[in-house]
């Protein structure tokens, strides 16, 4: 990562875009909704531990599976990472796995284009003389 922020500033500002991802998605899909500002942030917060700690492990785990399925099991993953959430969430709640699946796509969309517009992760290869 390229970037000069400190890293509590750079955790704040993953959290907000985690939380204005599953904000905006509780808009445009009716099957996600919160019951309050609460547990919104804290999905997104849960949200991004999860997404550090658990979908790696699970990323390795079935990489045969994603290799033969030319990496749409990945898919799966994210969408069991949010179902996941939502289970431990009081006050979050997903309506099934296909809502989960969509919802799990729009969140990957919206934080890769959020991060290449802030320009979070952005890599500069330098040449070495």
């Amino acid at each position: 990562m390229t970037t000069n922020l400190h890293p509590i500033l750079l955790f704040a500002l993953r959290w907000t875009i985690n939380t204005l991802a599953l904000w905006a998605a509780s808009y445009l899909f009716t099957g996600i909704s919160f019951t309050s500002a609460g547990a919104l942030w804290i999905s997104g917060l849960l949200l991004g531990f999860v997404n550090a700690i658990i979908r790696p492990v699970l990323l390795i785990l079935t990489l045969p599976l994603s290799v033969v399925t030319l990496g749409f099991f990945v898919l799966v993953i994210n969408t069991s990472m949010l179902l996941l959430v939502a289970w431990l969430v009081p006050g979050f709640s997903i309506e099934g796995f296909w809502t989960g699946f969509f919802v799990a796509i729009f969140i990957s969309v919206f934080g890769f284009f959020t991060n290449l517009f802030i320009g979070i992760g952005n890599v500069k290869v330098k040449k070495l003389s």
